[in-house]
């Protein structure tokens, strides 16, 4: 008992509080009907983040991502430079950025 509670203090003052982010984002241009959705996961999953991906109706692909922030940033690096193989990226727009004490999703997924 002792040996536990002396580790739980340690690991409290030892180890710095890990921070997370999350954020929105908005994918402009030929983003649709080119795997655009199935990179964003496996490139989102690759990282080790959490999150989501769908289309819109307006032709666009929104979704939200969660995880340490260089790996969100990272991310959002990808999303606006990189994208899938076919796809054209005009603009990406991300909002509602903010820390996050725990992650509010677990895994990527695609949502329809």
């Amino acid at each position: 008992m002792f040996l536990s509670g002396l580790l739980f203090c340690l690991l409290n003052v030892v180890m710095p509080e890990i921070k997370l982010t999350s954020v929105d984002y908005e994918i402009f241009g030929n983003v649709q009907g080119v795997c655009f959705r199935m990179y964003t996961e496996d490139h989102g999953r690759s990282l080790g983040l959490s999150g989501w991906v769908k289309n819109t109706r307006q032709g666009t692909v929104i979704g939200q991502i969660q995880g340490p922030p260089g790996k969100v940033n990272d991310m959002k690096l990808w999303l606006k430079s990189v994208g899938s193989p076919s796809s054209r990226i005009d603009r990406a727009v991300f909002s509602n950025e903010r820390e996050i004490s725990k992650l509010e999703i677990h895994g990527f997924s695609t949502r329809h």
